[in-house]
């Protein structure tokens, strides 16, 4: 399958957005969008995906530690079934520790600590992107239930 991919951080008060080039093999940062309600949202994310001609939606879910499924992740899922409401096809990608590896590519990149706010949202977003860029052709583990 071909066509880019839109990779999506979904927070609490911002939406990283990372996009695939369109043979699917490497994730790039995007643009980081400021929360306002899920009507609005939902609107951007509908633009930005028509905009890239996108053929899917790939979301992060926050898993607890442990697998289970947490408040902040039901709230992501919340989100995710308001994209499915207007039409947009969206699979999960498991995203623990994505921050943390965001945060830690831009130190490792000589980013300050001012600079990196603004960015590691989008970062966030490209890392959950390249993971499931890079699982795909892979046989994944029976029962994960990320990409439903």
């Amino acid at each position: 399958m071909s066509g880019r991919i839109l990779g999506l951080d979904v927070g609490d008060v911002r939406i990283g957005i990372a996009v695939s080039d369109e043979t699917r093999l490497i994730a790039t940062p995007h643009s980081v969008y400021t929360r306002v309600g899920w009507g609005p949202d939902t609107k951007h994310i509908q633009r930005l995906y028509a905009e890239t001609k996108a053929t899917l939606i790939v979301c992060g879910l926050p898993r607890n530690m442990d697998g289970s499924v947490g408040f902040q992740a039901e709230k992501v899922m919340g989100f995710a079934e308001q994209l499915r409401k207007a039409g947009l096809p969206v699979v999960f990608q498991d995203e623990r520790l994505s921050t943390v590896s965001a945060h830690q590519a831009l130190i490792e990149g000589g980013m300050r600590r001012d600079g990196r706010k603004g960015t590691v949202d989008k970062v966030a977003a490209a890392v959950i992107l390249q993971s499931y860029l890079d699982g795909q052709g892979k046989e994944a583990p029976a029962g994960n239930g990320m990409n439903e």
